[in-house]
């Protein structure tokens, strides 16, 4: 028996001991399921998997690893596309799923407590049921979980209105590496007791802390939603729109941008009738959610009917019922399949000034054309928040697509952007954070995840580097 199967014995039984043996599992399905995200990070099965049940639990297992030294990778719905969630060389999974509970629902605030393990699409089932509404949404919403929403500061279609996660959490508790319990169960809007320490843990991606429990800020539900897809001449006719509807239109919540070559992808893809009876370099898809059909729906079309007479669109499609709102969506929501056809690829989710967007789209379109003529390029993305995407592949040889990925970061760091909008660093980006941030900011993040856990074994080598020198296993 290797030494390394010895020590994974020992700490099995130890933690089938301490936490019960419905905690741990070796089983090779369950090592087969939590051996990848969703990301193309290499597929690696944990030495065994952790789920504990509560989040005492949890905080219970943390301490028993830390202090063995073992090393813990942190999973939630496995929805990441940064490799984030993927298990590394010796380490053990910790899932959340089983973590699932809501605690308290405040049907006259508007606020829910809840486990991080409870998913996206229960915790808005939930609410809905008894009139409230949680904005932030995925594709991924019947899978991704709301701690990992939240370790990741998830954002979605809806941030032009809703703003990102980090906008819908008002409280939490973080269970720590040494599995100290870090309690932030604020319940209101206004609070100005000293430092924010739950902003430390929204975003960053796992490293410096296991978020357990969230306290969640909730919205009326609407009762209506309004959509429609413009055609545009321009990027600059896009912008021109975006503000005017901001204007005209407080209920807006979604501004989907798509550039033609998208569209034009997603139409064969999805054998999806073309929308004019002419095609635009540019469209938007726009959403509002409100409570008054007929008053929303008015103020929609009069909005858009100024944005003919002045030239800012082309030409308009109002849905007219919800089938053809989800026929309108349909052009978008392709990007599924069209993420499986091109692979192997690359893909972005970058973040930029709305202001240098275009001029980034016309460098990349041209670059990538020019050096991969044979490959895909796709642009589409969230232009309320300046979050776009880019998908270029398929890619036979691995080189090639690390150099697409060297060139369009290259061009983020030129405009001022940063590489991740909503998907985090992971592993797949960390080579290339230095382009969006600072080497003191870098450093004070590691000073933060050293004093945090000065034993590295929280979801190490994720979003910052291990300090030079360190070893890969900590095993003890």
């Amino acid at each position: 028996m290797s030494t390394q199967t010895y020590d994974m014995t020992g700490l099995q039984q130890t933690l089938r001991e301490r936490l019960g043996a419905h905690c741990v599992s070796v089983d090779e399905g369950v090592l087969d399921a939590h051996a990848c995200d969703w990301s193309d990070a290499e597929k690696r099965r944990p030495q065994l998997v952790v789920m504990p049940r509560t989040p005492d639990e949890a905080a219970k297992a943390l301490g028993m690893l830390s202090k063995l030294g073992q090393k813990v990778v942190v999973q939630g719905g496995l929805t990441g596309l940064a490799g984030g969630a993927t298990p590394q060389a010796n380490e053990v999974a910790m899932s959340l799923a089983r973590m699932n509970a809501i605690e308290e629902f405040d049907t006259i605030g508007g606020t829910i407590t809840v486990q991080a393990g409870l998913t996206l699409e229960q915790l808005q089932a939930h609410v809905e049921a008894q009139g409230w509404f949680f904005p932030l949404d995925l594709g991924a919403r019947g899978s991704c979980q709301i701690g990992g929403n939240a370790a990741t500061n998830a954002g979605g279609n809806r941030v032009v209105r809703f703003g990102v996660m980090r906008d819908l959490v008002l409280g939490m508790e973080v269970a720590l590496a040494d599995g100290t319990v870090l309690t932030m169960m604020n319940k209101v809007t206004k609070n100005t007791t000293g430092i924010d320490l739950k902003q430390l843990f929204i975003g960053s991606e796992g490293i410096l802390g296991v978020i357990t429990r969230l306290v969640l800020k909730l919205e009326p539900k609407p009762t209506v939603s309004n959509t429609a897809l413009c055609a545009l001449a321009s990027f600059e006719a896009a912008t021109r729109l975006l503000k005017e509807l901001r204007r005209r239109l407080p209920a807006l919540s979604s501004f989907e941008l798509m550039w033609d070559d998208f569209m034009s992808a997603a139409m064969a893809i999805g054998a999806l009738k073309p929308p004019f009876t002419t095609s635009s370099p540019v469209y938007a898809i726009v959403e509002t959610l409100g409570a008054s059909e007929e008053g929303e729906r008015r103020a929609l079309e009069e909005a858009l009917e100024h944005a003919l007479e002045n030239a800012i669109v082309e030409d308009v499609i109002v849905a007219q019922s919800l089938d053809d709102a989800q026929r309108i969506w349909a052009y978008r929501e392709t990007v599924g399949e069209l993420l499986g056809r091109l692979k192997p690829h690359a893909a972005f989710d970058v973040g930029l000034p709305m202001i240098a967007m275009d001029r980034f789209v016309t460098t990349m379109k041209t670059t990538l054309t020019s050096r991969f003529p044979h490959q895909t390029h796709l642009f589409f993305g969230h232009l309320g928040d300046g979050n776009l995407h880019l998908l270029s592949g398929p890619y036979a040889d691995a080189t090639a697509m690390h150099e697409v990925e060297q060139l369009a970061y290259e061009e983020v760091r030129r405009a001022g952007g940063c590489i991740s909008a909503e998907h985090g660093i992971g592993v797949v980006k960390q080579e290339f954070l230095h382009l969006s941030r600072s080497p003191e900011e870098t450093d004070l993040m590691r000073k933060l995840k050293t004093l945090l856990d000065p034993r590295e074994i929280l979801n190490g080598g994720r979003l910052i580097s291990e300090p030079v020198g360190e070893s890969t296993s900590k095993n003890s």
